[in-house]
């Protein structure tokens, strides 16, 4: 984002936040809260991830007395959290000594400032949220939360709304892995994450069997580019079942899943080493991940590039294919393309090397096609 407008010590700050906060922050609603002052922008809305959502969190500046620390203003569905009047639970320290200590040694000159109160805000919530689904009246909840209190990074929160039942949600992060060490040249800034989303409904004294929680599995964004998880078959919750034990072989199986996901990064590499001899050297590669990568072909006269879109299920399924015309423009002033080609010979027991020949044949007759679908479509002059 830009930091044009702010005043250089609310910049420096925030710019470290966005640059160090574990996960990925977003800031909306910049505004200037001075009628006569021209000091410039001074406050703003945080989106800060929590339980795989965001809470958002105003942090209001006064540009006009810059000594001072920013206001921060909690969602009206919070009204009930006053971090500077929580104390810890055990193990937890004095959470009010350390919130009022950041806000007594407040200096305007130290970029880490904002950070230290936001991440000492958040971990306020995250046990403010705890207590609170603690005192919910659900026998299950309050066994499910002994067996997996023990567990790193979970979160947990309650929802609830006139349209709907109450719930609690519980955010588990999966697998004890570094994802991001495991992909060279990995482009990652944050840690990489699969987590397990756990709704449960909060259970009526007279229902005889509980109801199985809602489960849903998710990732953080670039995730995607190395392992979907939407190709993941989660196992059935089995009546009478609690998380500690449905975890284990859930983390198992995703385990052997990012694993060969990432053995499967070279394979893809192959596949575009081996088209090199038939298509020449790529414009373009994903050097990274290699699920894409663009090359120079020509038909006679008519020259077009080939786009290849490679699936992370690859060589499962099989690369999809899109000419870009070189010599024909459509009226839009874009290159004319090609819809998707996924028609086309395919065995995933193929050598990498019978692959690209076998795509080198099939673009050889699409290549025409493709020529006559280009003239026929070109404006007239």
């Amino acid at each position: 984002m830009s930091f044009d407008g702010f005043p250089p010590f609310i910049s420096a700050q925030l710019h470290y936040l966005l640059n160090n906060f574990p996960d990925k922050i977003k800031v909306e609603q910049v505004l200037s809260g001075g009628k006569s002052y021209s000091g410039g922008l001074d406050r703003f809305s945080l989106l800060i991830p929590y339980c795989l959502d965001h809470i958002k969190w105003d942090v209001i500046y006064n540009a006009e007395f810059p000594l001072a620390p920013p206001d921060i203003i909690f969602g009206p569905e919070d009204e009930d959290f006053h971090p500077l009047h929580m104390t810890g639970a055990e193990g937890d320290g004095d959470l009010k000594s350390r919130a009022r200590h950041i806000l007594s040694d407040w200096s305007n000159k130290d970029p880490t400032r904002l950070l230290a109160l936001i991440q000492e805000l958040r971990d306020q919530y995250v046990s403010y949220q705890r207590k609170r689904v603690g005192e919910v009246d659900d026998d299950r909840l309050k066994f499910e939360i002994s067996t997996i209190c023990s567990r790193e990074g979970i979160e947990m929160l309650i929802c609830s709304s006139a349209e709907k039942p109450e719930e609690v949600k519980f955010s588990v992060p999966l697998m004890d892995m570094n994802i991001n060490k495991m992909v060279h040249g990995c482009p990652w800034r944050h840690p990489q994450k699969i987590y397990l989303q756990v709704i449960y409904p909060v259970g009526r004294k007279y229902a005889s069997t509980p109801s199985a929680p809602r489960l849903k599995l998710m990732s953080t964004s670039e995730m995607r580019a190395l392992f979907s998880i939407d190709d993941v078959k989660l196992p059935s919750w089995l009546d009478g079942m609690c998380m500690a034990e449905y975890l284990p072989h859930l983390e198992e199986s995703l385990q052997k899943q990012v694993l060969e996901s990432v053995s499967l990064i070279d394979i893809r590499r192959r596949f575009i080493e081996a088209l090199a001899p038939l298509f020449g050297r790529p414009l373009e590669a994903d050097p990274v991940f290699c699920r894409k990568a663009t090359f120079l072909a020509s038909s006679g006269s008519f020259v077009f590039l080939v786009h290849f879109l490679i699936s992370t299920q690859f060589p499962k399924q099989q690369p999809a294919l899109m000419l870009q015309s070189s010599q024909h423009i459509s009226l839009q002033g874009v290159p004319k393309k090609s819809p998707l080609l996924t028609e086309y010979p395919w065995s995933p027991r193929w050598e990498v090397s019978l692959m690209a020949e076998r795509i080198f044949d099939f673009l050889v007759d699409e290549s025409l096609n493709f020529k006559r679908f280009c003239n026929e479509s070109q404006p007239q002059h």
